[in-house]
């Protein structure tokens, strides 16, 4: 069965929260990598059963507490965050303090650590006109590639490639059926590689001919915005 890379990592954590789910069942304390995988895992399912954001980020910080798992886990894990997919579409959750509230090992007895701290916005190096055709709410989150966001938005898809919103990270952007809003961009940081999204790229974003040949994936795909050059189209198709 083909799957994309999305699928196949959703596909991973939903194993890893399987087997910490068994382990949980049995009494046993769960280790970081278990535990990050049960609170993602709840939340991903939160949203495929239909709830809101925060009441997905909610049913993954009430599903395992601080006597779950093992020594240490909470002053390891103080946030998780997965990309699930909502009714208006793929959004990032961040559940800060998933264990529940704790009392810092730093500080005063009993102070409960700040929340996440809210940053501003970064400014923008480009910005475009954004139209969502479809008939639903469509919502892009800070950090994905603006490039591979919903087929139905209409804006110029070249012009976003290697590109993510100039939003603070965990915040997104929602798009409703008709509007047309400008919205900024900035370069995609740090190796510049990207894996997953709609798997248009799935590779470094610089590499000689990747920008081409994602073009006319989406183009091929259907995304609007995407106007691939005939070299772009047969070097796909070689």
């Amino acid at each position: 069965m083909p799957l994309t890379p999305t699928e196949r990592d959703r596909l991973l954590l939903f194993t890893a929260a399987e087997l910490a789910r068994a382990r949980h069942a049995r009494g046993l304390r769960l280790n970081v990598p278990e535990a990050t995988a049960l609170v993602a895992d709840t939340v991903c399912e939160a949203a495929r059963d239909g709830l809101r954001l925060a009441e997905a980020i909610e049913r993954g910080r009430s599903v395992l507490g601080p006597d779950d798992v093992l020594p240490g886990v909470v002053d390891v894990v103080t946030e998780i965050q997965v990309e699930a997919v909502f009714d208006d579409g793929t959004r990032l959750a961040a559940v800060a303090e998933p264990f529940g509230a704790r009392d810092r090992n730093d500080g005063a007895p009993g102070a409960v650590l700040p929340g996440p701290e809210v940053l501003p916005s970064p400014e923008p190096v480009v910005t475009l006109r954004v139209r969502n055709t479809a008939t639903v709410p469509v919502s892009v989150t800070s950090h994905f590639h603006f490039f591979e966001a919903n087929p139905r938005l209409d804006f110029d898809r070249a012009a976003a490639y290697g590109m993510r919103l100039a939003a603070p990270a965990g915040s997104s952007i929602r798009f409703d059926p008709g509007q047309a809003v400008d919205v900024g961009l900035l370069p995609i940081g740090g190796a510049r590689v990207v894996t997953g999204f709609a798997g248009l790229v799935d590779g470094p974003l610089d590499a000689p001919g990747a920008k081409l040949r994602a073009l006319a994936r989406a183009a091929a795909c259907g995304y609007l915005g995407a106007t691939p050059l005939r070299d772009a189209v047969e070097g796909v198709r070689a």
